[in-house]
């Protein structure tokens, strides 16, 4: 099992939450897709649940929490890129021409955080790490294996997250439109237009898990009040399927070519 022990590079996605309406539904249905185990957390950090596969830290699953007066946020997987000083990072994306939507705060003795929106209005978390550097298990299944922004503008998204992050875009050879996102010349993300998303959809990060077989993880699904929103289909990466849970929350699944 691909364990990570170290602090992830700068820029690099290095965990994924999911704020639910009913998070102890959401901890049920990634349990019996994934295999996870997750408790409601303590109530100094709003409950949120750090799941685990076979005892690694894999995800978070939280329940929905919106400052009074304000709209509850969407049903949605954040992804949150590394970073070594959260302080500085915040710095670098407003001049890069991001938004803040939650300016840096501590996370007990786990690390620091914030969440910003890119110029093309794609969310996204920025992860300092203290005494938690993220997700401990990735590239097997049931855990995280790969991360997709999908922009409005590619050469603007590309430009800021260079700006802010240090990282490289650069087209990803036999994909046709898709960009790698490399740190130290290591692609650890994806780039892509919204050419292929159904019309309307706004920039965003998605994230992929992977699966021994999409096909029967893609059933098993269906059958725990998920949706089917791309078919599983063959790529030169995998066999992919687009799907989302029972509340909405959208990802990819991907079985990885050998």
């Amino acid at each position: 099992m691909p364990e990570v022990s170290t602090r992830y590079a700068p820029g690099t996605p290095c965990w994924v939450d999911l704020m639910a309406d009913d998070q102890q539904a959401a901890l049920g249905f990634y349990r019996d897709l994934f295999g996870w185990q997750g408790e409601v957390g303590p109530a100094e950090f709003g409950g949120y649940a750090v799941c685990t596969l076979n005892g690694r830290p894999v995800a978070g699953i939280a329940p929905k929490m919106a400052p009074e007066g304000q709209p509850a946020p969407p049903t949605v997987w954040t992804t949150y890129l590394a970073s070594d000083d959260a302080d500085a990072s915040l710095a670098a994306i407003g001049a890069a021409g991001g938004t803040t939507l939650m300016p840096v705060m501590d996370v007990g003795d786990t690390g620091r955080m914030l969440v910003a929106a890119d110029p093309t209005g794609a969310v996204f978390g920025v992860w300092q790490p203290v005494g938690f550097i993220g997700a401990q298990v990735v590239n097997e299944p049931g855990a995280l294996t790969w991360n997709d922004l999908h922009t409005s503008d590619v050469p603007a998204a590309s430009a800021f997250y260079a700006a802010a992050f240090g990282v490289e875009v650069a087209p990803l050879e036999g994909m046709p439109g898709h960009h790698g996102i490399h740190v130290a010349g290591r692609p650890v993300g994806g780039l892509v237009g919204l050419e292929d998303d159904p019309p309307g959809t706004p920039s965003h990060w998605q994230v992929c898990f992977a699966t021994d077989d999409t096909d029967s993880t893609v059933d098993a699904l269906v059958k725990r009040g998920g949706t089917v929103l791309a078919p599983p289909f063959d790529a030169p990466v995998g066999r992919i399927a687009l799907v989302a849970d029972p509340q909405g929350a959208v990802f990819a699944m991907i079985t990885a070519a050998r």
